[in-house]
Protein backbone atom coordinates (compact mmCIF):
# COMPACT_ATOMS: atom_id res chain seq x y z
CA UNK A 1 0.00 0.00 0.00
CA UNK A 2 1.06 3.51 -0.77
CA UNK A 3 1.93 6.24 1.65
CA UNK A 4 -0.72 8.11 -0.32
CA UNK A 5 -3.29 5.49 -0.24
CA UNK A 6 -2.57 5.15 3.52
CA UNK A 7 -4.21 9.02 3.64
CA UNK A 8 -7.45 7.96 1.97
CA UNK A 9 -8.17 6.58 4.89
CA UNK A 10 -9.12 9.78 5.86
CA UNK A 11 -10.80 10.93 2.50
CA UNK A 12 -7.45 13.00 1.98
CA UNK A 13 -6.07 12.75 -1.74
CA UNK A 14 -5.31 15.40 -4.86
CA UNK A 15 -2.48 16.56 -2.52
CA UNK A 16 0.70 18.13 -3.86
CA UNK A 17 3.89 16.58 -1.80
CA UNK A 18 3.70 14.22 0.62
CA UNK A 19 6.58 14.16 3.18
CA UNK A 20 6.29 10.87 5.47
CA UNK A 21 8.87 10.65 9.01
CA UNK A 22 10.96 13.16 7.88
CA UNK A 23 14.53 13.49 9.89
CA UNK A 24 15.00 16.82 12.18
CA UNK A 25 17.44 18.38 9.79
CA UNK A 26 15.61 17.67 6.70
CA UNK A 27 12.17 18.85 8.77
CA UNK A 28 14.33 22.00 9.37
CA UNK A 29 15.54 22.47 5.62
CA UNK A 30 11.84 22.15 4.36
CA UNK A 31 10.40 24.83 7.54
CA UNK A 32 13.01 27.17 6.32
CA UNK A 33 12.58 26.71 2.59
CA UNK A 34 9.03 27.55 3.13
CA UNK A 35 10.00 30.69 5.53
CA UNK A 36 8.70 29.05 8.32
CA UNK A 37 10.95 30.28 11.03
CA UNK A 38 14.27 31.19 11.24
CA UNK A 39 17.23 28.94 12.73
CA UNK A 40 18.96 30.84 15.80
CA UNK A 41 23.08 30.64 17.40
CA UNK A 42 23.62 27.03 18.37
CA UNK A 43 20.53 26.05 16.16
CA UNK A 44 17.23 26.08 18.17
CA UNK A 45 14.29 26.40 15.46
CA UNK A 46 12.10 30.07 15.95
CA UNK A 47 8.66 30.33 14.90
CA UNK A 48 6.08 33.03 15.74
CA UNK A 49 2.82 31.95 16.11
CA UNK A 50 0.36 34.88 15.94
CA UNK A 51 -2.25 35.89 16.96
CA UNK A 52 -2.33 32.96 18.92
CA UNK A 53 0.29 32.44 21.90
CA UNK A 54 -1.43 30.02 23.84
CA UNK A 55 -4.02 27.13 23.40
CA UNK A 56 -7.70 28.41 22.51
CA UNK A 57 -9.77 27.07 25.18
CA UNK A 58 -12.68 28.42 23.87
CA UNK A 59 -12.64 26.95 20.61
CA UNK A 60 -12.03 23.35 21.86
CA UNK A 61 -15.28 21.00 21.10
CA UNK A 62 -16.22 17.54 21.87
CA UNK A 63 -18.45 15.76 19.09
CA UNK A 64 -21.13 14.67 21.39
CA UNK A 65 -22.25 10.69 20.18
CA UNK A 66 -24.49 8.07 21.62
CA UNK A 67 -21.26 6.35 22.83
CA UNK A 68 -20.18 9.46 25.10
CA UNK A 69 -22.97 11.21 26.05
CA UNK A 70 -23.23 9.99 29.08
CA UNK A 71 -19.45 10.00 29.75
CA UNK A 72 -18.22 12.94 29.22
CA UNK A 73 -18.52 15.72 31.84
CA UNK A 74 -20.07 18.38 29.81
CA UNK A 75 -19.88 22.17 30.31
CA UNK A 76 -18.04 24.74 30.01
CA UNK A 77 -14.46 23.30 29.37
CA UNK A 78 -16.33 20.19 27.48
CA UNK A 79 -17.98 21.70 25.42
CA UNK A 80 -20.66 19.95 22.52
CA UNK A 81 -20.75 19.96 19.23
CA UNK A 82 -22.48 17.72 16.60
CA UNK A 83 -21.52 15.33 14.11
CA UNK A 84 -23.13 17.61 11.49
CA UNK A 85 -20.77 20.90 12.22
CA UNK A 86 -17.57 17.78 12.64
CA UNK A 87 -18.59 16.78 9.08
CA UNK A 88 -18.82 20.17 7.68
CA UNK A 89 -15.47 21.14 9.08
CA UNK A 90 -13.96 17.66 7.85
CA UNK A 91 -14.81 18.17 4.22
CA UNK A 92 -13.79 22.36 4.07
CA UNK A 93 -10.62 20.53 5.55
CA UNK A 94 -10.06 17.98 2.66
CA UNK A 95 -11.09 20.53 -0.50
CA UNK A 96 -8.30 23.22 1.44
CA UNK A 97 -5.75 20.29 1.64
CA UNK A 98 -6.12 19.50 -1.97
CA UNK A 99 -2.89 20.96 -3.95
CA UNK A 100 -0.93 21.60 -0.55
CA UNK A 101 2.36 19.75 0.50
CA UNK A 102 1.32 17.71 3.10
CA UNK A 103 3.52 16.17 6.15
CA UNK A 104 3.27 13.22 8.14
CA UNK A 105 4.61 12.15 11.76
CA UNK A 106 4.02 8.50 13.01
CA UNK A 107 4.15 8.59 16.60
CA UNK A 108 3.92 7.21 19.80
CA UNK A 109 2.17 8.20 22.85
CA UNK A 110 3.19 6.27 26.35
CA UNK A 111 6.28 4.32 27.31
CA UNK A 112 4.21 1.65 28.69
CA UNK A 113 4.42 -0.54 25.73
CA UNK A 114 1.21 -2.32 26.75
CA UNK A 115 -0.93 0.82 26.92
CA UNK A 116 0.71 3.03 24.37
CA UNK A 117 -1.06 4.26 21.42
CA UNK A 118 0.02 5.13 17.64
CA UNK A 119 -0.57 8.83 16.68
CA UNK A 120 -0.67 10.19 13.40
CA UNK A 121 0.03 13.58 12.90
CA UNK A 122 -0.90 14.96 9.60
CA UNK A 123 0.39 18.81 9.17
CA UNK A 124 0.52 21.70 6.95
CA UNK A 125 3.33 23.02 8.89
CA UNK A 126 6.95 21.47 8.64
CA UNK A 127 8.07 22.75 11.99
CA UNK A 128 4.60 21.30 13.67
CA UNK A 129 5.75 17.90 12.18
CA UNK A 130 9.06 19.09 13.74
CA UNK A 131 7.22 19.45 17.18
CA UNK A 132 5.47 16.30 17.03
CA UNK A 133 8.58 14.28 16.75
CA UNK A 134 10.18 16.32 19.69
CA UNK A 135 6.97 15.79 22.59
CA UNK A 136 5.85 12.42 20.99
CA UNK A 137 7.56 9.37 21.17
CA UNK A 138 9.34 8.58 17.65
CA UNK A 139 8.14 5.38 16.27
CA UNK A 140 10.91 3.99 14.04
CA UNK A 141 10.04 1.11 14.23
CA UNK A 142 6.13 1.51 12.93
CA UNK A 143 5.20 0.04 10.16
CA UNK A 144 3.75 2.36 7.62
CA UNK A 145 0.97 0.29 6.67
CA UNK A 146 -0.64 0.46 9.99
CA UNK A 147 -3.26 2.27 10.90
CA UNK A 148 -3.34 4.80 13.79
CA UNK A 149 -5.05 4.77 16.76
CA UNK A 150 -5.16 8.01 16.72
CA UNK A 151 -4.89 11.13 13.90
CA UNK A 152 -4.63 14.62 14.26
CA UNK A 153 -5.19 16.67 11.05
CA UNK A 154 -3.68 20.00 11.71
CA UNK A 155 -3.81 23.10 8.95
CA UNK A 156 -3.59 26.30 10.92
CA UNK A 157 -4.41 28.49 7.66
CA UNK A 158 -7.48 26.73 7.62
CA UNK A 159 -10.13 28.86 9.12
CA UNK A 160 -14.22 28.21 10.11
CA UNK A 161 -17.22 29.62 9.62
CA UNK A 162 -19.04 29.79 12.86
CA UNK A 163 -22.39 30.70 11.31
CA UNK A 164 -22.02 27.44 9.03
CA UNK A 165 -19.57 24.93 11.49
CA UNK A 166 -20.70 25.77 14.59
CA UNK A 167 -18.00 26.93 16.07
CA UNK A 168 -17.30 29.74 18.42
CA UNK A 169 -14.74 31.28 15.93
CA UNK A 170 -12.42 30.98 13.36
CA UNK A 171 -10.46 28.68 15.19
CA UNK A 172 -11.15 25.00 16.30
CA UNK A 173 -10.31 22.04 17.93
CA UNK A 174 -12.35 19.45 17.25
CA UNK A 175 -12.01 15.93 19.27
CA UNK A 176 -13.96 13.12 17.58
CA UNK A 177 -13.64 9.98 20.01
CA UNK A 178 -15.63 7.62 18.64
CA UNK A 179 -13.29 8.34 15.17
CA UNK A 180 -10.21 8.98 16.79
CA UNK A 181 -10.01 11.82 15.33
CA UNK A 182 -8.91 15.55 16.00
CA UNK A 183 -9.00 18.67 13.17
CA UNK A 184 -7.24 21.69 14.51
CA UNK A 185 -7.59 24.79 12.41
CA UNK A 186 -7.38 28.85 12.78
CA UNK A 187 -3.73 28.42 14.91
CA UNK A 188 -0.46 28.36 14.46
CA UNK A 189 0.47 27.10 18.19
CA UNK A 190 1.74 24.22 18.46
CA UNK A 191 0.75 23.27 22.08
CA UNK A 192 -2.81 22.41 20.71
CA UNK A 193 -1.20 19.12 19.38
CA UNK A 194 0.45 18.07 22.35
CA UNK A 195 -2.73 18.31 24.32
CA UNK A 196 -5.03 16.84 21.61
CA UNK A 197 -3.22 13.67 22.08
CA UNK A 198 -2.94 14.31 26.03
CA UNK A 199 -6.71 14.37 25.96
CA UNK A 200 -7.36 11.38 24.09
CA UNK A 201 -5.32 9.67 26.49
CA UNK A 202 -7.64 11.13 29.30
CA UNK A 203 -10.80 9.78 27.70
CA UNK A 204 -9.42 6.05 27.08
CA UNK A 205 -6.94 5.26 29.69
CA UNK A 206 -9.63 4.88 32.49
CA UNK A 207 -11.17 2.16 31.32
CA UNK A 208 -8.08 0.01 31.03
CA UNK A 209 -7.29 0.72 34.67
CA UNK A 210 -4.74 3.61 33.96
CA UNK A 211 -4.62 6.82 35.75
CA UNK A 212 -4.09 9.45 33.47
CA UNK A 213 -1.78 12.46 35.25
CA UNK A 214 -1.48 15.82 34.30
CA UNK A 215 2.15 15.65 36.58
CA UNK A 216 5.74 15.93 36.58
CA UNK A 217 7.46 12.58 37.78
CA UNK A 218 11.05 11.86 39.17
CA UNK A 219 13.22 8.50 39.82
CA UNK A 220 15.31 9.03 42.89
CA UNK A 221 18.75 6.64 43.46
CA UNK A 222 17.08 4.07 45.13
CA UNK A 223 14.10 3.14 42.02
CA UNK A 224 11.71 5.67 44.50
CA UNK A 225 8.91 7.93 42.24
CA UNK A 226 7.87 10.82 43.10
CA UNK A 227 4.73 12.48 41.72
CA UNK A 228 4.51 16.67 41.18
CA UNK A 229 0.99 17.79 40.48
CA UNK A 230 0.84 21.44 40.05
CA UNK A 231 -0.83 24.33 37.88
CA UNK A 232 1.12 26.70 36.08
CA UNK A 233 4.19 29.28 37.96
CA UNK A 234 3.86 26.78 40.87
CA UNK A 235 7.28 25.34 40.32
CA UNK A 236 6.40 21.90 38.73
CA UNK A 237 8.99 21.99 36.48
CA UNK A 238 11.58 23.57 38.76
CA UNK A 239 11.14 21.19 41.84
CA UNK A 240 10.93 17.94 39.67
CA UNK A 241 14.16 18.58 37.73
CA UNK A 242 16.20 17.86 41.68
CA UNK A 243 19.72 17.25 41.39
CA UNK A 244 20.49 13.73 42.19
CA UNK A 245 16.86 12.45 40.83
CA UNK A 246 16.75 11.48 37.33
CA UNK A 247 13.82 13.23 35.40
CA UNK A 248 11.24 10.57 34.00
CA UNK A 249 8.66 13.39 32.40
CA UNK A 250 7.85 16.97 33.17
CA UNK A 251 3.99 16.93 32.05
CA UNK A 252 1.92 14.06 31.59
CA UNK A 253 2.06 10.44 33.13
CA UNK A 254 0.00 7.34 33.26
CA UNK A 255 -0.49 5.22 36.68
CA UNK A 256 -1.08 1.52 35.66
CA UNK A 257 -0.60 -1.63 37.74
CA UNK A 258 3.44 -1.75 36.85
CA UNK A 259 3.51 1.81 38.00
CA UNK A 260 4.26 5.19 35.95
CA UNK A 261 5.28 6.11 32.61
CA UNK A 262 5.50 9.33 30.66
CA UNK A 263 3.27 9.81 27.87
CA UNK A 264 5.76 11.56 25.49
CA UNK A 265 8.59 11.99 24.65
CA UNK A 266 9.58 15.39 24.85
CA UNK A 267 9.45 18.56 27.02
CA UNK A 268 7.73 22.21 26.29
CA UNK A 269 8.57 24.11 29.04
CA UNK A 270 7.88 28.05 29.44
CA UNK A 271 11.05 29.77 28.67
CA UNK A 272 10.27 33.99 29.89
CA UNK A 273 12.88 35.03 32.09
CA UNK A 274 14.52 31.93 31.87
CA UNK A 275 18.36 32.35 33.39
CA UNK A 276 21.31 29.94 33.19
CA UNK A 277 21.94 30.15 36.87
CA UNK A 278 18.47 29.51 38.27
CA UNK A 279 17.47 26.61 35.22
CA UNK A 280 20.50 25.38 33.86
CA UNK A 281 19.40 22.38 32.49
CA UNK A 282 16.32 23.72 30.45
CA UNK A 283 18.23 27.00 29.76
CA UNK A 284 20.64 24.46 27.81
CA UNK A 285 18.22 23.15 25.97
CA UNK A 286 17.25 26.45 24.16
CA UNK A 287 20.22 26.76 22.56
CA UNK A 288 20.50 23.29 21.46
CA UNK A 289 19.43 21.44 17.72
CA UNK A 290 16.35 20.21 17.26
CA UNK A 291 14.25 22.74 20.27
CA UNK A 292 11.58 24.48 18.56
CA UNK A 293 11.10 28.14 20.73
CA UNK A 294 8.02 29.54 20.20
CA UNK A 295 7.56 33.83 20.35
CA UNK A 296 10.81 34.04 21.86
CA UNK A 297 12.70 37.49 20.20
CA UNK A 298 15.81 36.47 18.20
CA UNK A 299 17.98 39.49 17.60
CA UNK A 300 18.69 39.57 14.04
CA UNK A 301 22.22 40.78 13.15
CA UNK A 302 23.81 38.40 16.16
CA UNK A 303 20.83 35.30 15.73
CA UNK A 304 21.12 35.30 19.75
CA UNK A 305 17.98 34.58 21.66
CA UNK A 306 16.20 36.78 24.43
CA UNK A 307 14.36 34.88 27.12
CA UNK A 308 14.05 37.85 28.70
CA UNK A 309 12.04 39.40 26.08
CA UNK A 310 8.16 39.66 26.33
CA UNK A 311 7.40 41.78 23.58
CA UNK A 312 5.22 38.98 21.78
CA UNK A 313 3.88 36.85 25.15
CA UNK A 314 4.83 35.58 28.63
CA UNK A 315 3.93 32.46 27.70
CA UNK A 316 7.08 31.65 25.60
CA UNK A 317 8.07 28.05 24.67
CA UNK A 318 10.78 25.53 24.52
CA UNK A 319 9.59 22.42 22.20
CA UNK A 320 12.89 19.71 22.83
CA UNK A 321 12.83 16.02 23.37
CA UNK A 322 13.98 14.95 26.57
CA UNK A 323 17.39 13.12 25.10
CA UNK A 324 18.66 16.77 25.35
CA UNK A 325 18.20 16.60 29.24
CA UNK A 326 21.10 14.64 30.88
CA UNK A 327 19.30 13.41 34.32
CA UNK A 328 16.48 11.42 32.28
CA UNK A 329 14.96 7.94 32.38
CA UNK A 330 15.21 6.95 29.26
CA UNK A 331 12.69 4.60 29.15
CA UNK A 332 10.14 6.92 30.56
CA UNK A 333 8.44 4.31 32.92
CA UNK A 334 8.94 3.81 37.41
CA UNK A 335 7.61 1.97 39.85
CA UNK A 336 4.44 3.01 41.72
CA UNK A 337 5.15 6.20 43.95
CA UNK A 338 6.48 6.58 47.02
CA UNK A 339 5.77 9.98 47.60
CA UNK A 340 3.08 12.43 45.98
CA UNK A 341 3.55 16.31 46.21
CA UNK A 342 0.49 18.45 45.16
CA UNK A 343 2.05 22.24 44.43
CA UNK A 344 0.30 25.20 45.25
CA UNK A 345 1.05 29.08 44.23
CA UNK A 346 -0.67 30.39 47.80
CA UNK A 347 -0.57 34.20 46.64
CA UNK A 348 -3.14 35.02 49.84
CA UNK A 349 -0.25 33.76 52.48
CA UNK A 350 -2.20 31.23 54.16
CA UNK A 351 -1.38 28.34 53.14
CA UNK A 352 1.63 26.35 55.02
CA UNK A 353 5.03 25.82 53.19
CA UNK A 354 4.48 21.84 53.45
CA UNK A 355 1.87 19.97 54.94
CA UNK A 356 0.96 15.82 55.48
CA UNK A 357 -2.56 14.64 53.74
CA UNK A 358 -4.90 11.46 54.12
CA UNK A 359 -6.02 9.83 51.37
CA UNK A 360 -9.23 11.67 51.56
CA UNK A 361 -7.49 15.14 51.66
CA UNK A 362 -5.25 14.44 48.91
CA UNK A 363 -8.57 13.30 46.76
CA UNK A 364 -10.44 17.13 48.34
CA UNK A 365 -7.31 18.87 46.82
CA UNK A 366 -6.61 16.90 43.75
CA UNK A 367 -10.65 17.58 42.57
CA UNK A 368 -9.75 21.49 44.33
CA UNK A 369 -6.40 22.17 42.47
CA UNK A 370 -6.24 25.45 43.76
CA UNK A 371 -3.38 28.32 43.20
CA UNK A 372 -3.66 31.65 42.71
CA UNK A 373 -2.75 34.44 40.23
CA UNK A 374 -1.69 37.66 41.75
CA UNK A 375 -2.25 41.21 40.36
CA UNK A 376 0.52 42.25 37.49
CA UNK A 377 1.01 39.02 35.47
CA UNK A 378 -2.17 38.74 33.99
CA UNK A 379 -4.42 41.89 32.10
CA UNK A 380 -7.59 42.27 33.56
CA UNK A 381 -6.63 40.96 37.79
CA UNK A 382 -6.92 43.80 40.01
CA UNK A 383 -5.07 44.84 43.33
CA UNK A 384 -5.88 41.41 44.94
CA UNK A 385 -4.57 38.17 44.42
CA UNK A 386 -7.10 35.86 42.73
CA UNK A 387 -8.27 32.39 43.52
CA UNK A 388 -8.07 29.91 40.73
CA UNK A 389 -9.09 26.37 40.95
CA UNK A 390 -8.76 23.31 38.37
CA UNK A 391 -9.95 20.20 39.05
CA UNK A 392 -6.94 17.14 38.54
CA UNK A 393 -5.03 19.88 38.17
CA UNK A 394 -5.48 20.19 34.49
CA UNK A 395 -9.68 20.43 33.52
CA UNK A 396 -8.81 21.93 30.08
CA UNK A 397 -7.57 18.11 29.21
CA UNK A 398 -10.45 16.03 31.43
CA UNK A 399 -13.16 14.96 29.57
CA UNK A 400 -14.66 12.68 31.79
CA UNK A 401 -16.34 13.44 35.41
CA UNK A 402 -13.52 14.49 37.38
CA UNK A 403 -14.61 12.05 40.37
CA UNK A 404 -13.53 9.38 38.02
CA UNK A 405 -9.57 10.30 37.75
CA UNK A 406 -10.23 11.00 42.02
CA UNK A 407 -11.26 7.86 42.99
CA UNK A 408 -8.79 6.53 40.70
CA UNK A 409 -6.52 8.19 43.03
CA UNK A 410 -7.58 7.23 45.83
CA UNK A 411 -7.58 3.69 45.09
CA UNK A 412 -4.15 3.60 44.13
CA UNK A 413 -2.46 5.86 46.90
CA UNK A 414 -4.33 3.50 49.41
CA UNK A 415 -3.46 0.51 47.75
CA UNK A 416 0.37 1.49 47.48
CA UNK A 417 0.55 3.25 50.55
CA UNK A 418 1.49 6.55 49.22
CA UNK A 419 2.62 9.35 51.06
CA UNK A 420 0.88 12.67 50.45
CA UNK A 421 1.98 15.98 50.61
CA UNK A 422 0.73 19.61 49.84
CA UNK A 423 3.68 22.41 49.43
CA UNK A 424 2.78 26.06 49.25
CA UNK A 425 5.55 27.63 46.83
CA UNK A 426 3.68 30.85 47.39
CA UNK A 427 3.63 33.39 49.88
CA UNK A 428 4.60 34.16 53.29
CA UNK A 429 3.90 36.56 56.11
CA UNK A 430 1.07 38.31 55.13
CA UNK A 431 -0.71 38.19 51.67
CA UNK A 432 0.93 39.53 47.79
CA UNK A 433 2.11 42.73 48.18
CA UNK A 434 2.40 42.45 52.02
CA UNK A 435 4.37 39.12 52.39
CA UNK A 436 7.17 38.00 50.25
CA UNK A 437 7.64 34.60 47.88
CA UNK A 438 8.71 31.26 49.79
CA UNK A 439 12.22 31.31 49.46
CA UNK A 440 13.64 28.78 46.76
CA UNK A 441 16.21 27.13 49.11
CA UNK A 442 13.08 26.80 51.26
CA UNK A 443 11.10 24.62 49.25
CA UNK A 444 14.04 23.05 48.20
CA UNK A 445 14.73 22.04 51.47
CA UNK A 446 11.08 20.77 52.10
CA UNK A 447 11.32 18.81 48.61
CA UNK A 448 14.57 17.22 49.45
CA UNK A 449 12.88 16.23 52.96
CA UNK A 450 9.89 14.86 51.97
CA UNK A 451 11.92 12.74 49.09
CA UNK A 452 14.43 11.28 51.71
CA UNK A 453 11.44 10.41 54.06
CA UNK A 454 12.64 12.69 57.02
CA UNK A 455 9.31 14.36 57.85
CA UNK A 456 7.51 10.83 58.35
CA UNK A 457 8.76 10.68 61.98
CA UNK A 458 8.45 14.55 63.36
CA UNK A 459 6.38 16.41 65.34
CA UNK A 460 3.00 17.77 63.46
CA UNK A 461 0.26 20.16 64.43
CA UNK A 462 -2.93 19.82 62.95
CA UNK A 463 -4.42 23.00 60.97
CA UNK A 464 -7.67 24.48 62.46
CA UNK A 465 -9.26 25.30 59.59
CA UNK A 466 -7.99 22.98 56.89
CA UNK A 467 -7.44 19.90 58.86
CA UNK A 468 -3.85 18.71 57.70
CA UNK A 469 -1.17 17.67 59.55
CA UNK A 470 1.65 20.65 59.68
CA UNK A 471 5.84 19.58 60.35
CA UNK A 472 7.14 21.83 63.41
CA UNK A 473 10.55 20.44 61.94
CA UNK A 474 12.15 20.55 59.14
CA UNK A 475 16.03 20.83 58.43
CA UNK A 476 16.90 23.77 56.34
CA UNK A 477 13.12 25.72 57.29
CA UNK A 478 13.31 27.90 60.26
CA UNK A 479 10.48 26.60 62.40
CA UNK A 480 8.00 30.35 62.37
CA UNK A 481 8.24 29.82 58.85
CA UNK A 482 6.40 26.56 58.77
CA UNK A 483 3.51 27.54 60.65
CA UNK A 484 2.23 30.54 58.52
CA UNK A 485 0.29 32.33 61.15
CA UNK A 486 3.16 33.25 62.57
CA UNK A 487 5.34 34.57 59.77
CA UNK A 488 2.54 37.36 59.78
CA UNK A 489 2.60 40.62 62.09
CA UNK A 490 -1.30 40.47 62.51
CA UNK A 491 -2.03 37.12 63.83
CA UNK A 492 -6.08 38.31 63.59
CA UNK A 493 -5.70 39.37 59.94
CA UNK A 494 -4.06 35.79 59.32
CA UNK A 495 -7.20 34.21 60.64
CA UNK A 496 -9.40 36.63 58.50
CA UNK A 497 -7.37 35.92 55.15
CA UNK A 498 -7.48 31.78 56.19
CA UNK A 499 -11.38 32.01 56.79
CA UNK A 500 -12.00 33.75 53.31
CA UNK A 501 -9.22 31.51 51.24
CA UNK A 502 -11.26 28.73 53.09
CA UNK A 503 -15.03 29.91 52.23
CA UNK A 504 -13.12 29.89 48.15
CA UNK A 505 -12.35 26.26 48.54
CA UNK A 506 -15.83 25.69 50.01
CA UNK A 507 -17.73 27.27 47.24
CA UNK A 508 -15.66 26.26 44.79
CA UNK A 509 -16.41 22.42 45.69
CA UNK A 510 -19.98 22.25 45.43
CA UNK A 511 -20.02 21.41 42.48
CA UNK A 512 -18.39 17.67 43.67
CA UNK A 513 -20.88 17.11 46.66
CA UNK A 514 -23.23 14.97 44.47
CA UNK A 515 -20.15 12.92 43.11
CA UNK A 516 -17.55 12.57 46.05
CA UNK A 517 -17.94 10.75 48.85
CA UNK A 518 -18.35 11.96 52.42
CA UNK A 519 -15.04 11.36 53.22
CA UNK A 520 -13.78 13.53 50.75
CA UNK A 521 -16.36 16.17 51.24
CA UNK A 522 -15.38 16.14 54.96
CA UNK A 523 -11.79 16.27 54.55
CA UNK A 524 -11.62 20.35 53.59
CA UNK A 525 -11.83 23.40 55.46
CA UNK A 526 -13.85 24.37 57.94
CA UNK A 527 -15.71 27.78 57.81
Amino acid sequence: MSKAQLLRDHKIGNINNLYWNLSTPTLYEEALRRGEGQIAQFGPFIVETLPHTGRSPNDKFIVEQSSNRDKISWGKVNRPISEEHFDRVYNHMLTYIQGRDVFVQDCYAGADLQHRITVRAITEYAWHSLFTQSLLIPADKLSPDRSPDFTIIDFPGLHANPELHGTNSATFILVNFERNLVLIGGTRYAGEIKKSAFTYLNYLLPSQEVLPMHCSANLGPDGDVALFFGLSGTGKTTLSSAAGRNLIGDDEHGWSDHGVFNFEGGCYAKTINLSKEAEPEIYACTHKFGTVLENVILNPGTRRIDLDDDSLTENTRAGYPITHLDNIVPEGVGGHPKNLIMLTCDAFGVMPPVAKLTTEQAMYHFLSGYTAKVAGTEQGLGDRPEATFSHCFGDPFMPLDPAVYADMLGEKINQHQVDCWLINTGWSGGAYGEGSRMKIAYTRAIVDAVLKGKLTDVPMEPDPIFGFHVPTICEGVPSEVLKPRNTWKDGTAYDLQARELAKMFAENFEQFTDSATEAVCAAGPKI
